[in-house]
């Protein structure tokens, strides 16, 4: 007597998301910390210039190893090259410039309110949906972000020059945000990155030459470590993440991710440059993580309808 074969139970696909989200997040607020060790070795612009075309030259130099074939249109590539000027070149250069005069932990927190603007645009421009679960999520982030910022301006020397430079920095990564939802580039996010760096670098090059001096750069260990992780971690790996995020999560879920950078940029901070920090720092994590939930939580499903995203 032979039995047909049971139907195999299917097993829950496992979904790597919340995996990408947590190494973004890690590098992503590193990065403040790793950046804040740059500029104090060497000039920012020449930091990034040299940052920037060794991204995009191992990212191509790979891409050509592999004989990938190259997938973007001229329109793509040029929607890519303007990307890389707003999230790479105008973005970190505003930011590392204010980064001189300004702690790792305010700059990651002054870059955190990124989902507040980037929400507003992305109902005004590319309509998506602001629910009262979004708004309240961001206003929950907001007051989480606040009552940090308000304990770090209390307590800081930080100077109001860097601050606008910051300020500047966050007005380019929400331009880069919607304009990278708003053109849509198709083709290969690897290369597409690789052309963004060395588009930035190309942007880059010139002011470097003429407003920083080799000679200001101090060679240490720490240096070349911190140049290492940006190049590596932060603009091959880390902005492949963050693409990824926004196309499966959209432009607001994805930003309001930038609510957990004031915590952990500053818990970095403190471990690895004994920045100050109290525990009233740390209480803001309590809202923004709760309004990251209210933001990023899917919308319920009808019963018939697996929503897949």
């Amino acid at each position: 007597m032979s039995l047909a074969p049971s139907a195999a139970v299917p097993r829950a696909a496992f979904n790597p998301l919340p995996l990408y989200v947590g190494l973004f997040c890690l590098l992503w607020s590193f990065a403040f910390v790793a950046s804040k060790i740059g500029v104090t070795n060497c000039p920012p612009l020449i930091l990034l210039t040299a940052r920037f075309s060794l991204a995009g030259i191992l990212i191509l130099g790979v891409s050509a190893l592999r004989r990938d074939v190259w997938s973007l249109s001229w329109r793509d590539t040029l929607v890519f090259a303007v990307l890389g000027i707003a999230n790479n070149a105008l973005y970190l250069g505003l930011a590392y410039t204010g980064m001189q005069t300004v702690s790792a932990g305010l700059s990651g927190l002054i870059v955190s309110a990124n989902p507040v603007f980037t929400a507003v645009l992305a109902a005004l421009l590319l309509g998506e949906q602001l629910t009262w679960r979004k708004v309240a999520g961001l206003l929950l982030g907001v007051i989480g972000v606040a009552f940090i910022a308000w304990h770090r301006m209390s307590v800081g020397t930080d100077s109001l020059h860097g601050i606008l430079f910051t300020l500047a920095a966050l007005a380019s990564i929400v331009a880069g945000t919607i304009l990278f939802k708003r053109l849509a580039p198709k083709g290969s996010l690897w290369i597409g990155n690789g052309v963004q760096n060395l588009a930035a670098g190309a942007v880059l090059l010139p002011f470097a030459l003429t407003l920083s001096s080799v000679n200001d750069i101090v060679p240490s260990a720490s240096l070349i470590g911190a140049f290492l992780f940006l190049t590596l971690g932060g603009s091959i790996l880390a902005y492949l993440l963050w693409f990824h995020l926004l196309k499966v999560c959209g432009a607001t879920a994805a930003s309001a991710y930038h609510f957990l950078m004031p915590p952990l940029g500053m818990l970095f901070a403190w471990m690895v440059l004994g920045e100050h920090v109290e525990i009233r720092d740390l209480l803001g994590i309590v809202p923004v993580a709760l309004g990251i939930y209210l933001v990023t939580r899917p919308a319920t499903s009808s019963p018939r309808v697996t929503r897949l995203t």
